[in-house]
């Protein structure tokens, strides 16, 4: 038997940062964002012996450990290991893992979040538990955030459990997925009016999210201003969606672009405003950089007559535009023979 999983990445349209603690704990967070037809990907082959196989194909990593050993954080995959300690240390049968995705760490479309889902969602699936999906969502964010302790927010696990639009709310304590009714020809066009852009590098988002949390501690009123009208725009952004006016989302798209690069400086740099000024010059009525910033993937909102203009131009910066689509399911696992996988 070979137990497979797989979740969406996500785009986040506006609202990031008011997922991060202490935020949505003492106001309230709320984002907008989907997932896309791109993927983390997982597969696990139950073995006899008590040892554990683990190969990564995106890095090219292979390790093993033996079940009865508590797995030591040392920098490579940490977050298996963490996801192992976690569920299955009592199980003391082995595994072959294979792990891949479709787009790297550290690109803003919540890969690591997303691979970690796929793990826990995998391990659902083998050992039989009785998760619901806000169980799988918040075992995944306690593996990361509490486990180790890796500097970040809530909305990518559960966007990738869920999957499809939603309008997620944090507080103190829960959090509240919102699945958005959206009218299938407002989803052609929006997704006919968007475009991603990669802009060639990755970065470490939890040195922008460490910033971007000690200006709301601190109550500096740049910080907490910028959180609070992102929050705001989230609702309005939500509103345009429902009700069909896409080019009031494109706008928003570059108002909420302009209140997140006042979190914290490290979140542009010159190359991504270069790749924002050349699709706002072409038209482009808003974007934004996914993620914490400071590299990875570039939104951009086009009129249709301006799209493959505003895509060359970018590619000409160097920019590498990137073909996606709207994905609707969340995390999906099932089991095959292994007869079932010779052609």
């Amino acid at each position: 038997m070979i137990i497979r999983s797989k979740a969406p990445l996500r785009v986040s349209f506006c609202g990031g940062g008011t997922d991060v603690s202490p935020y949505p704990e003492e106001k309230g967070g709320v984002v907008l964002s989907t997932t896309i037809d791109k993927y983390s990907y997982a597969s696990l082959i139950p073995q006899d012996q008590p040892i554990i196989h683990v190969e990564s194909l995106d890095f090219d990593v292979v390790a093993k450990y033996d079940v009865d050993h508590q797995l030591v954080y040392d920098g490579e995959l940490d977050l298996v290991k963490a996801v192992i300690n976690t569920i299955s240390g009592a199980n003391e049968t082995g595994f072959d893992l294979f792990l891949h995705s479709d787009a790297p760490p550290g690109s803003g479309l919540g890969s690591s979040s997303t691979m970690t889902v796929t793990i826990v969602g995998l391990m659902r699936q083998w050992l039989q538990k009785p998760w619901t999906n806000y169980d799988i969502a918040q075992l995944s964010y306690k593996i990361e955030r509490e486990v180790l302790g890796i500097k970040g927010g809530k909305q990518d696990q559960y966007a990738a459990t869920f999957g499809g639009f939603n309008f997620i709310e944090f507080h103190k304590d829960h959090t509240v997925v919102n699945p958005l009714r959206i009218s299938p020809i407002i989803l052609n066009e929006l997704e006919y009016h968007l475009l991603l852009c990669y802009t060639g590098k990755t970065r470490l988002s939890a040195r922008i999210i460490e910033t971007q949390v000690q200006g709301y501690v601190e109550k500096q009123a740049t910080s907490v201003t910028a959180l609070d009208e992102l929050k705001q725009i989230t609702f309005d952004m939500k509103n345009a969606l429902l009700q069909g006016r896409l080019n009031d989302f494109g706008i928003l798209l570059h108002d909420a672009w302009e209140n997140k690069k006042r979190l914290a400086k490290q979140i542009t740099n010159e190359g991504i405003d270069l790749l924002y000024e050349i699709a706002r010059k072409h038209g482009a009525l808003g974007g934004k950089i996914l993620g914490a910033g400071g590299g990875g993937y570039l939104l951009v909102y086009c009129p249709f007559d301006q799209k493959h203009i505003i895509a060359a131009r970018l590619e000409g910066a160097g920019g590498q535009v990137v073909k996606f689509g709207f994905e609707q399911n969340g995390l999906q696992t099932w089991g095959v023979n292994g007869s079932q996988c010779r052609f």
